[in-house]
């Protein structure tokens, strides 16, 4: 496939018309239509499910992955395992509990995902978030191998996928082939589809892993690969030294993820958009890539629905326009969100509008909506009341357009951040110390029941704001965890009987934890979401704040269908506040132990809300 220039994608995408007819946003800067109302589900496919216990990892498939060296006696580690306790292997190792958590393989797959599919359905799920699937070395892929190709032990003969990789061309597009892995998928796709699922995975075209083919080519090959000016690299070895002088930026400085070639860069500033593009065979390669997924053998009903794009802010301005052109050219609905998160980490996130529209993206991973928010709804070092909070909520909003507001991923947690009923166990600053050690007194245990109460009270706003909810793989049914590594533990599947978690090994503690699926939880987001679905208003309709004093919020959406409310109580006391307008609404949902309309007043318990429909 040759490079097309920048005006004529524009023309190709201004040619496209047999998708626009079902898309009122098409030749705009607004998302695709579709975005603008789904329930997202992130899956992070290593431990969601293993419906196939043949393809299971090896010794030999997680070469090259940190921390490198495996243990003689590795075995994939059963997935009901106490999560703290070591493995005869590891304790072999003599590193600690995060070192060895890395080894780790649960087995999970994309038999997994099929086998769940249903289970997906009757939560309510409407769109799929997948985690990186490209073939690699480490459990979160975000280290490619490939990109073309999905991991070779998420499908069912990585033995033949690897055969089948092995006698291609990975720089040229027409000897690709769909190894057992990629067909697999592709067939996850078609039965998402037909349940009326939209599928998205993430990517990250800042860099590879040291597995990557044309990494290992220049290790092999020094200046003379052909590939040598794909990477940023310093400087290559002089072989008349006896010294290694081969030097190369990696992602933030990891050495493990080599970062691809950026040129005609203009004032990078981590945080920050700044002017410049990729390397131009490295971009005709993710062009590529692009191109199978988004159209597989050239069908778009076939493929993906979008891009979830990783550490977007690394990547220049110049590249992302052309991106979004390219996309668009292929599937005008295609869907791209991208990770936009820190300008100053821990207390300035990113401005996000820079990124936005035929910029780049329809939208960004929203925390900007969920920080303040766990600020209001929880208890901690940065709590804030709810004027605060109606202040934060409006400057996150301000300046965008109100499509692009409801195409938002709203999302709580993720496989970067501890557990959502975790954040709302623990008091310190969003995602500041969010691991246990033996300096603090992060919980990463069974949150206590208050900060339960809090997270379902966040929960009901998130389902009731304007963005898509978002839900983490396992948060739905009752798991909790710190920060990466604790937050990616296998799910806690209902058929399975877990062994109890020990404490936190920082700890020195002999409490454990019973752990095991929450059905009254897992139904609590189900309500939820046949909430959402059911009133209209939820997520077209107009957001208006009616009342926020100290530790009461009160909203209205509205539409011309319907009007409705919903109102908090985040305190420890019960609240009455006046409700001259009670003989028009009826409260159709609680959460915790709700409230009543009595006398013209609107009654609230401690930690409770109330979703009020106009009569």
């Amino acid at each position: 496939m040759k490079y097309f220039p920048f005006f004529l994608l524009l023309m190709i995408s201004a040619c496209q018309t047999s998708h626009q007819s079902n898309n009122k946003n098409m030749d705009t800067h607004l998302p695709p239509e579709w975005s603008e109302n789904q329930i997202w589900y992130q899956i992070f496919v290593e431990r969601f499910y293993n419906g196939d216990p043949d393809n299971d990892p090896t010794p030999e498939s997680i070469v090259g992955a940190w921390p490198y060296k495996v243990p003689e006696d590795w075995s994939v580690t059963p997935w009901t395992h106490d999560w703290y306790s070591m493995e005869a292997w590891s304790e072999k190792s003599g590193n600690d509990f995060y070192h060895n958590s890395q080894l780790r393989r649960y087995g999970g797959d994309l038999q997994g995902v099929i086998d769940k599919l249903d289970y997906l359905q009757k939560l309510g799920v409407t769109a799929i978030y997948f985690n990186p699937l490209n073939h690699a070395p480490s459990l979160h892929k975000f280290d490619a191998s490939t990109f073309h190709h999905i991991d070779a032990n998420f499908g069912p003969d990585p033995i033949k996928d690897l055969q089948i990789m092995a006698g291609e061309n990975p720089n040229n597009p027409e000897s690709w082939q769909w190894t057992t892995a990629d067909k697999l998928f592709l067939e996850l796709i078609k039965q998402a589809h037909q349940r009326n699922m939209k599928v998205i995975v993430d990517f990250s075209w800042n860099h590879t892993g040291l597995e990557f083919w044309a990494w290992k080519d220049i290790l092999e090959k020094g200046a003379d690969s052909e590939y040598a000016d794909w990477y940023r690299i310093n400087q290559f070895d002089d072989p008349n030294t006896e010294e290694n002088e081969f030097d190369y930026e990696g992602w933030l400085g990891f050495k493990s993820l080599p970062e691809l070639k950026k040129v005609n860069v203009e004032n990078r500033k981590h945080g920050y958009p700044y002017q410049g593009n990729i390397y131009e065979e490295v971009k005709q390669h993710i062009f590529d890539v692009t191109k199978r997924w988004l159209a597989p053998n050239g069908e778009t009903e076939h493929g993906i629905d979008g891009f979830r794009l990783d550490v977007a802010d690394q990547i220049p301005m110049d590249f992302w326009k052309e991106y979004r052109a390219y996309v668009k050219s292929i599937e005008p609905n295609a869907y791209l969100v991208g990770e936009i998160w820190w300008a100053e980490f821990p207390d300035k996130l990113m401005n996000p509008r820079p990124y936005l529209g035929e910029a780049a993206f329809d939208a960004v991973m929203f925390y900007q909506a969920f920080r303040p928010a766990r600020q209001f709804f929880g208890e901690n070092e940065k709590s804030i009341n709810a004027e605060e909070f109606e202040e934060e909520l409006k400057a996150a909003w301000e300046g965008m357009p109100e499509e692009t507001i409801r195409g938002m991923m709203g999302l709580n947690a993720s496989h970067d951040t501890p557990r959502l009923t975790t954040s709302f166990h623990n008091t310190n600053q969003y995602k500041v110390d969010a691991k246990t050690t033996t300096e603090n007194n992060y919980h990463s245990g069974k949150p206590s029941k208050e900060a339960v109460l809090r997270s379902k009270l966040y929960l009901l706003h998130q389902f009731t704001s304007i963005s898509s909810p978002h839900i983490w793989n396992g948060d739905e049914m009752g798991m909790w965890g710190a920060d990466d590594p604790d937050d990616r533990k296998p799910l806690w599947w209902p058929e399975y009987e877990f062994e109890n978690e020990s404490a936190h090994p920082a700890l020195n503690s002999e409490e454990s934890y019973e752990v095991g699926f929450d059905e009254s939880l897992f139904n609590y987001y189900q309500s939820l979401i046949q909430l959402r679905k059911k009133y209209s208003s939820l997520y077209n309709g107009e957001f208006k704040f009616l009342k926020a004093e100290g530790q009461l919020l009160i909203y209205e959406r509205k539409n011309k269908k319907e009007t409705t409310i919903v109102a908090f109580n985040v305190g420890n006391e019960p609240i009455t506040t006046p409700f001259s307008d009670a003989d028009n609404y009826s409260i159709a949902f609680e959460a915790n132990d709700g409230g009543m309309i009595v006398n013209d007043s609107l009654h609230l318990q401690s930690l409770s809300g109330v979703f009020l429909v106009g009569n």
